[in-house]
């Protein structure tokens, strides 16, 4: 008798925004939908409702004892190092017997380029020369240099054959440049017309804060055509992505990369943080994390 197949587990961040949540909610029941063969649930790290916690007594509730968790999130932070690593161990001293396996972030992955590439044909709009337009992808920023790299490798991916005069790289919170100090840097580079991207997979605090401070710089700055590109959001690749995702969970087949985090390697000025114990971490809202975020994270349990 073949065994049934491990359950998926969504995890995601969390916001204070609605319509963000019910975002991810619903990309989750959609999730089920497509694969009725499986349970399928999801719950968040923090300020949205369900907790991750209540997920997994979802899942124990209908039987289920093995389960593949994917962080739904683009890069791999201290969410996806620790604190994601830290709640599942916390439900497995709850639900004795179960046993699960832990997948990777999802990007940059070609198909994520690829609606990123949809996004801004979308704010661009029928213009055909994408030879002047410079792009300023904006990730969420971290105190994790690692994760802050792997926005510009995204960036530079994105901007490989695709025509664009360049494209270059900001964050909302944590990180350097902020996204008037991207603005900034591509208008001394000479751009006359840049595209800012947010590099989000749903709606939120954030991706508002982008478009909000995109606009103010805009109307500071006439002489520079300004738009702003929507949010990945919950499109067909991104389904595919995750699904992904799991089966390289299941399979085992977890190909990440270790070789610049800070809990692993002593990278200059992060030296304290290697070896660190894995300890659950909350952030208290969605307003840039000014807390030490860093320092709650280790273990670099992400592949156990």
């Amino acid at each position: 008798m073949t065994p049934s197949p491990p359950a998926l587990l969504i995890a995601g961040h969390g916001t204070r925004d609605e319509a963000g949540a019910e975002a991810f909610r619903a990309f989750v029941r959609e999730l089920g939908d497509r694969h009725p063969e499986l349970p399928v649930a999801g719950g968040f790290i923090e300020l949205s409702p369900p907790p991750l916690g209540d997920a997994v007594s979802d899942l124990v509730a209908r039987g289920v004892r093995r389960f593949a968790a994917v962080p739904l999130m683009l890069v791999s932070a201290g969410h996806a190092k620790g604190d994601i690593p830290a709640a599942l161990a916390r439900e497995k001293e709850r639900h004795p017997g179960i046993t699960y396996t832990y997948g990777r972030p999802l990007g940059p992955h070609p198909s994520l380029l690829r609606v990123l590439e949809r996004r801004l044909d979308e704010a661009l709009g029928t213009a055909d020369d994408r030879a002047d337009v410079t792009v300023l992808l904006v990730g969420r920023g971290s105190t994790d240099p690692d994760a802050n790299a792997e926005v510009h490798k995204a960036a530079r991916l994105l901007w490989e054959g695709r025509g664009y005069a360049g494209v270059e790289t900001a964050f909302v919170s944590l990180a350097a440049p902020d996204v008037p100090g991207g603005l900034d840097r591509c208008a001394r580079l000479g751009a006359r017309r840049i595209v800012v991207l947010p590099y989000f997979l749903f709606t939120g605090i954030l991706p508002d804060r982008v478009r909000r401070q995109t606009e103010e710089w805009a109307a500071a700055h006439p002489e520079t055509e300004v738009r702003s590109a929507d949010v990945i959001g919950p499109e067909p690749e991104l389904l595919d992505l995750v699904w992904e995702r799991y089966e390289e969970a299941v399979r085992g087949d977890l190909r990440m990369n270790c070789d610049s985090c800070v809990y692993r390697i002593a990278l200059p000025g992060f030296e304290d943080k290697v070896g660190l114990p894995q300890q659950p971490h909350f952030h208290p809202d969605d307003d840039g994390h000014h807390h030490g975020h860093g320092h709650h994270h280790g273990g670099h349990a992400h592949a156990h």
